[in-house]
């Protein structure tokens, strides 16, 4: 049972579940970009180079076999550079949108930190204080 509660206790931390939160997030975040990339960016540079796509970029090394038929008994072997090109591109997105957050984050804490922080104002004197400080001032006039 006290591994149970250790391992709840670990678990639960803050820093384990805000992690597990950011990993889940930056999956989603990947996907987005992944889309934004090949489905916006992409098709228009590859029509720039002349109606490429790049996912269909590769270098065959060993054309696919038919059999009379025209049914594909062995598989082509091939680098497929193109999707290579895309993934990297996806990375550099997503890296440049993290610093990008990143450096607005820093920002913001640099000019928290700036900020003077305005000492507050002392509280009134008690009532037993004033009449403290009337008792001595009467006391020093005598």
């Amino acid at each position: 049972m006290k591994l149970v509660n250790e391992f709840k206790a670990f678990a639960m931390r803050g820093n384990v579940v805000d992690m597990a939160v950011g990993i889940i997030i930056g999956g989603a975040f990947g996907k987005i970009v992944s889309s934004v990339v090949a489905d916006v960016i992409m098709p228009p540079i590859g029509l720039l180079l002349g109606g490429v796509k790049f996912t269909d970029l590769k270098f065959v090394l060993k054309d696919a076999i038919l059999d009379p038929a025209g049914v594909v008994t062995t598989q082509a072997v091939s680098i497929n550079y193109g999707n290579f090109i895309q993934v990297t591109v996806d990375f550099l997105i997503v890296a440049f949108a993290i610093f990008m957050m990143i450096k607005a984050m820093n920002s913001l804490k640099k000019k928290e930190e700036a900020a003077p922080v305005e000492a507050p104002a002392p509280p009134p004197p008690t009532k037993e204080e004033v009449l403290l400080s009337e008792i001595r001032d009467i006391l020093k006039n005598k």
